[in-house]
């Protein structure tokens, strides 16, 4: 039988050893990626999914594209919500907005909806009452790398696809002093990354892929691709078919009517359409719907002209508040 001594040593080694575990076991934790954003379709009528989160920074708490990446929001997404913040070295002690909270994109819940104004994928899985959200990296600013709206489908699916670049494509990195090979094999220097979904619309030159960079998702970095994170890419790669419906669409402001009577609205910077265009300041253009609602008595108008010009990327309450009578007890 063991001695107080031993018994102290015995109990001293197992402290230690869970120490060290659990050590190991937050660095794995910390390492792995963010999971993607899954809500439950919320009741008929209603167009509200998701919480916002909130996150203070850590010093030494890393880039906004690093909390971006940890939380699986889009980089401009984060930066429209907290305007303001260093972008690269976010002040320790502040306290951050995660915009996890949007209103469903006016379009049928099916497949694949992807709205490029706000840099987001919804994606819709037959027979479950769910939408999983995922930021994307879209087009850059220029005609020939512009990612169109369409509705199209699912053509094609492919693992460790190679790249071949497009005549447009190579040419622009050739007055770059970059010479493209015509294919780019699978792997590591592949801009693809491992996964790739193909769309049926132009030829199919249009795909869902990952990538091999580290940033740029929540931006407008690709050929006119749509690009995600690896694990996004692949979480999407397994779940999606052939023939499954995919919706573009490009719609900054959108806005609901709850079953509860609040009347909410949420504004994303228009995509530039010129280099000198300043995506904060571009007018946004009210369709008859979108006008009818400003318009509405039950909306107030200042409120929502004042969301139209901060352009958070979050829902913003912009019922009108009938005052209280003056005897009113």
């Amino acid at each position: 039988m063991p001695n107080c001594r031993e018994i102290r040593v015995m109990i001293k080694t197992l402290r230690t050893s869970y120490w060290l575990a659990s050590l190991t076991l937050a660095a794995l934790l910390s390492a792995m990626p963010a999971q993607a954003n899954t809500w439950p379709l919320p009741a008929a009528g209603s167009r509200l999914v998701g919480e916002n989160a909130f996150h203070v920074v850590e010093n030494d708490g890393g880039s906004l594209e690093a909390i971006a990446k940890k939380y699986n929001v889009g980089f401009l997404a984060l930066l429209q919500a907290n305007p303001g913040v260093d972008p690269y070295v976010p002040r320790a002690g502040s306290v951050l907005t995660i915009p996890l909270q949007t209103l469903l994109p006016d379009a049928p819940r099916e497949g694949i909806v992807i709205n490029l104004a706000e840099l987001r994928l919804y994606y819709y899985p037959p027979g479950s009452n769910s939408v999983t959200v995922y930021p994307i990296g879209i087009g850059q600013l220029d005609s020939n790398t512009l990612t169109p709206t369409m509705v199209t489908t699912v053509s094609d699916k492919r693992a460790n696809p190679t790249w071949t670049p497009t005549a447009n494509i190579r040419a622009r990195y050739k007055a770059k002093g970059i010479d493209l090979p015509a294919v780019v094999p699978a792997g590591p220097d592949n801009p693809m990354g491992h996964h790739a979904i193909r769309l049926a619309a132009y030829g199919g030159v249009y795909l869902l892929h990952g990538t091999n960079a580290d940033f740029g998702i929540g931006m407008r970095v690709s050929s006119g691709c749509i690009r995600l994170r690896d694990a996004d890419i692949l979480a999407l790669f397994n779940a999606v078919k052939p023939g499954t419906k995919v919706n573009i669409i490009n719609t900054p402001i959108k806005a609901s009517v709850e079953p509860d009577g609040r009347r909410l609205v949420e504004v994303h910077q228009p995509l530039s359409k010129r280099l000198e265009d300043d995506p904060k300041t571009l007018p946004i253009v009210l369709n008859a719907a979108m006008s009818s609602f400003k318009a509405d008595a039950s909306t107030d108008a200042v409120t929502m002209e004042h969301a139209m010009d901060v352009r958070s990327g979050m829902p913003v309450d912009v019922s009108a508040h009938v005052p209280a009578p003056a005897n009113a007890i």
